[in-house]
């Protein structure tokens, strides 16, 4: 497998440290409010990543933080009266709520800014004796002109970077590019002992620690949104390889951003989109759908005509697979043919060639549905056997769950509604057709369809 390695600027094959074995850490959301449509593009391609690789036979194990510590907590927490700890466990709560919307697996490791304190103070220390960071009144900031490769994932050299930055009020580093690893405890904000005063970490140095402790110096794939490349994976890559003197991470994945009818998406353009308001109106399905309809390095562009396709798209899939199981009881017995064989493989092969360049998913559901048009065609045959049925619904299944699509059990007909299919069915069955028109046109002004095809009887919403 090859995938697109923001500091090289080329594909590279992935050659994992530990044999079998992919260590994955992403950066996951600062914990304040829902989440939104960009937040949630992340978690998608990088969940739909790890079963992939564990498709593929390896082990995954895979490291996302939250950060409960940060300037917008502490300013919602003084906006609603409530504590920063408050603000960060609601947001969490709400965040495994969408995440299991949308399908996204729990990692393996959720750390918390809260909860490692230790192991980010050693490394600020450590930072400090190797004299790759100063302390100023309390903060304490880290010296990039230390590390001359600063600038190396960005592809931006520094005195560029520098032409662009500048020192806040009330900032005492000795650079303007020179970042805070520690800030000194304000009044009104949480804050630790630590060697330097109370006061918290900055935002970049609690992923370079709980990326080493949880996984170690180097990780295989480090993931995030484009939006992390500078500065929070720039400062990374600083702080962590002047305190282990090793390379931070092998590849550097990130995913494209997103707009809303061509228009970058923001809170001050007004197009500014919540997960869960979306799934309201949309349904969570159809939203990781379309996360993962296009190349993850490509600008996704969002409007409600996208969303609606992906929705068609999906129901297109489900009625695929509906076809396969009812066609399950009225097949004949027999073995498989070897076409049926061939089609499957063909599927699988074109599936993994999307995945294994790039991480291709676009692709990998154009084989998908390509896959769909010949089991369609195969199913309508009078020869299909129960055999040939199985292996298309397997290897049919197989592919759509290493994207985590068809989860929703579709099973939203309501007992009323099936008790007047079954009512019809007996009526059917006895000849009494009159009974029988009369139940469809009832089940119909009820806002349903029923259908009867070779296959069986299909009911589903008008």
């Amino acid at each position: 497998m090859k995938i697109y390695n923001t500091m090289t600027g080329k594909k590279e094959e992935l050659k994992p440290i530990t044999e079998g074995t992919v260590k994955i850490y992403c950066c996951g959301p600062t914990v304040y409010n829902l989440i939104h449509i960009g937040n949630a593009r992340a978690l998608c391609v990088f969940d739909a990543l790890r079963r992939y690789l564990e498709y593929r036979g390896y082990k995954v194990f895979y490291v996302q933080n939250f950060t409960d510590v940060d300037d917008k907590i502490i300013r919602k927490a003084n906006e609603t009266g409530k504590t920063s700890l408050e603000v960060s466990e609601n947001a969490i709560k709400e965040y495994f709520i969408d995440a299991e919307g949308l399908n996204v697996r729990k990692a393996d490791v959720h750390p918390k800014v809260t909860e490692n304190m230790g192991i980010i103070i050693d490394i600020v220390k450590t930072l400090v004796e190797k004299g790759y960071a100063y302390e100023a009144d309390g903060d304490v900031y880290f010296e990039t002109a230390k590390f001359p490769e600063y600038g190396k994932l960005s592809h931006q050299p520094l005195d560029d970077l520098k032409a662009g930055a500048r020192i806040e009020v009330g900032e005492k580093k000795r650079d303007p590019m020179d970042f805070a690893v520690w800030k000194a405890a304000k009044p009104g904000e949480p804050y630790w002992d630590s060697p330097f005063g109370k006061g918290r970490p900055g935002w970049h140095i609690e992923c370079s620690a709980m990326s080493r402790y949880y996984i170690g110096d180097t990780i295989d794939i480090h993931g995030g949104g484009a939006d992390l490349i500078f500065p929070h994976h720039e400062n990374e890559i600083a702080q962590s390889e002047c305190a282990t003197g090793c390379r931070l991470a092998n590849i550097w994945m990130h995913n494209g951003m997103l707009n809303v009818d061509n228009k970058k998406m923001s809170k001050s353009a007004g197009n500014f989109f919540l997960v869960r308001d979306m799934a309201k109106e949309f349904g969570y399905e159809p939203i990781r759908f379309m996360l993962l309809s296009v190349h993850y390095r490509s600008q996704l562009n969002y409007t409600t005509e996208v969303i609606e396709s992906c929705k068609a798209a999906l129901t297109r899939l489900y009625n695929c697979r509906e076809l396969m199981e009812r066609t399950m009881s009225s097949a004949k017995d027999g073995e498989s043919k070897e076409q049926t064989k061939l089609d499957a493989q063909t599927a699988r092969e074109a599936f993994i060639t999307a995945l294994d360049d790039d991480f291709n998913t676009a692709d990998a559901i154009s084989a998908i549905f390509e896959f769909v048009r010949k089991i369609n065609t195969a199913l309508s045959g009078e020869d299909i056997t129960k055999a040939d049925v199985k292996i298309y619904l397997d290897e049919f299944n197989s592919l759509t769950n290493v994207l985590g699509l068809l989860y929703n059990k579709n099973d939203d007909i309501p007992n009323e509604i099936k008790e007047l299919v079954e009512q019809r069915a007996e009526a059917r069955k006895a000849k009494n057709f009159a009974l029988a028109d009369e139940l469809r046109n009832k089940i119909n002004e009820m806002g349903y369809i029923v259908e009867e095809t070779k296959q069986g009887t299909i009911v589903k919403k008008a």
